[in-house]
């Protein structure tokens, strides 16, 4: 058993120096704990203002994206609307009557074959034509007829492809492909007003 031999005045001073230090260690405390807070206060304000800055710059890059996309395709509208409008152009410019074509080609076409399609091509002043033939001779001989100087349809004609089917399901079994460019002085095609 310890007797405390200490005078009251010094008693009162350790417990007020004990308290004194549990006091200044709770103040150390809450000041680390709000020092603590500020910065984690602080980092999620940057955090958050560097994720805004990005999404701004992600919404602004895709608005330039979307604008770009849109004149792009306007931009192929635009071309596209334009080669029809060169096209039509060019019809009526040279002017083809379809039906005196179609009676020409109609009387070269030799024995064994049938005209299956003309169409307009876009090189200016010429047709894709398609025939259909018993054989490959009569297929080969369509080429050689339409572009006979003595008709006046036809300045050149270039096969494109011949191709015959070996079923023998079919009375015209030979295909022909023929890109043709007008005669000059043809009786079915006219410039805008020089005939009527």
């Amino acid at each position: 058993m310890s007797i405390n031999l200490l005078p009251p005045d010094h008693k009162k001073d350790i417990v007020f120096a004990r308290r004194n230090a549990t006091i200044k260690n709770w103040i150390v405390a809450s000041c680390v704990g709000v020092m603590g807070i500020l910065l984690v206060l602080a980092a999620g304000h940057f955090f958050i203002s560097q994720s805004t800055k990005n999404q701004q710059r992600q919404v602004t890059e895709m608005r330039a994206q979307l604008n770009a996309q849109k004149q792009d395709e306007v931009q192929k509208q635009v071309t596209s609307i334009s080669d029809g409008v060169k096209l039509a152009l060019q019809v009526l410019q040279k002017q083809i009557f379809f039906s005196k074509l179609l009676t020409q080609v109609g009387a070269v076409m030799p024995s064994g074959t049938t005209l299956e399609s003309l169409t307009i091509n876009s090189t200016q002043g010429g047709i894709d034509l398609s025939a259909k033939a018993k054989d490959y001779q009569s297929a080969t001989q369509v080429q050689i007829n339409i572009t006979d100087p003595d008709k006046k349809l036809f300045e050149k004609a270039d096969v494109i492809a011949v191709t015959c089917a070996t079923d023998g399901k079919d009375a015209y079994p030979c295909k022909v492909s023929i890109r043709a460019l007008f005669a000059k002085d043809n009786s079915f095609q006219y410039a805008s007003g020089s005939k009527q």
